[in-house]
């Protein structure tokens, strides 16, 4: 494998970051940038100026749709220094999501390494804001210019990052969720489990639809029997009863394997909360919450890490849940999950790659 090359550019080293940052609307200086062969494997990984891409009218991204991505962050910490949570993990997954879509993987390490550098070099980016932070997008598209139906021979791997803010504009407070009951967004053996933009490209009409509810996310149900719950459009989801068990849908194919959906399952019993995997029918859950059986509901994700849902609209049914207030079970994971994303308390679980940027505390620790 190639070395990593840095690319100097012209940059601004201090750069005025908007009050309003909203989510991936910002690009920083720098972009991460390697090409692939088939005969000779990933080739001129290097960081260089943040650019155009220039791709031929033919490429077989436009033509047959060979694209993957994934997403992950880094957190600025109290003392200057950086954290990344979990970014193994979401390589791991882009991997999975490039090898159901016909397309070479990518090494683990290297791909680790490639998101530190870029992250060191481009820190001034990571806004130190509360709640705010510095958006990472790897991607993977299929270059060659060819129309036939078939995995391409030439790919472009590349890693843009973006100063963000919450995801959802009110910050961590309840959304309003839609069921979509006759759309479909993924079906188990379908490509549902990998992030790539053909499953995006299948909600969009669907999210129309549910912003002119007032609704800021969509709630998919199995493709089968259209009655199981799957996940949220950004995020996996959960429910919790009013007997303390949490409960999320088990990944069925269907569903993304969820960085923050794991770490979720992982950190809550030991914050004292049961949480299983089972499948559960959206009337089910339409009854427990009318009932007070279900008394929170939360999406697990890295945009908006926990996100509580507030209301929920199905067919002619439009329900509260817990008045529309944050429930103490997602108050509890989202602190917990933050607090080690920013480095306010011990990472127990080896989640956390730090990236040291502040040369004083470095000096200090020598």
């Amino acid at each position: 494998m190639a070395a990593l090359k840095i690319e100097p550019i012209v940059e601004n080293l201090n750069p005025e970051l908007p009050e309003e940052l909203g989510f991936g609307r910002y690009f920083t200086n720098r972009m991460f940038l390697q090409r692939y062969e088939e005969s000779k494997g990933w080739l001129e990984p290097a960081i260089g100026p943040y650019r155009d891409l220039q791709l031929n009218p033919a490429a077989e991204a436009f033509q047959c749709g060979q694209m993957v991505f994934d997403g992950t962050k880094a957190y600025r910490r109290a003392d200057g220094d950086l954290n990344l949570f979990r970014v193994a993990s979401n390589a791991e997954r882009f991997n999975r999501s490039a090898t159901r879509m016909g397309m070479p993987t990518v090494d683990v390490d290297f791909h680790v390494e490639v998101i530190s550098e870029l992250v060191r070099l481009e820190h001034r980016w990571v806004p130190k804001d509360p709640d705010a932070s510095l958006y990472i997008r790897p991607v993977m598209i299929a270059s060659e210019a060819a129309l036939e139906v078939r995995a391409s021979r030439e790919y472009l791997h590349y890693i843009i990052v973006s100063p963000v803010g919450a995801y959802f504009a009110n910050g961590f407070n309840p959304i309003s969720v839609f069921v979509s009951d006759e759309h479909v967004r993924a079906v188990r053996g379908g490509t549902g489990e990998a992030k790539t933009p053909g499953n995006y490209a299948a909600s969009i009409a669907v999210t129309e639809q549910a912003r002119s509810l007032d609704c800021q996310q969509v709630l998919w149900l199995d493709a089968v029997e259209r009655k199981y719950i799957d996940e949220v459009g950004a995020m996996n989801i959960a429910f919790v009863y009013k007997d303390g068990v949490i409960k999320t849908p088990p990944l069925s194919g269907a569903i993304l394997h969820g960085v923050t959906r794991d770490s979720v399952l992982r950190l809550a019993p030991d914050l004292g909360f049961d949480i299983v995997e089972e499948r559960l029918t959206i009337a089910e859950v339409m009854r427990d919450v009318a009932a007070g059986e279900i008394t929170e509901i939360f999406g697990m994700g890295t945009a908006a890490v926990v996100a509580p849902v507030g209301r929920l609209v199905c067919g002619d049914q439009d329900v509260l849940v817990n008045e529309n207030v944050v429930g103490p079970v997602a108050k509890a994971i989202y602190k917990a999950l933050t607090d080690i994303q920013y480095g306010r308390a011990e990472d127990p679980y080896g989640w956390t790659t730090r990236v040291r940027v502040n040369p004083v505390v470095e000096a200090a620790q020598k």
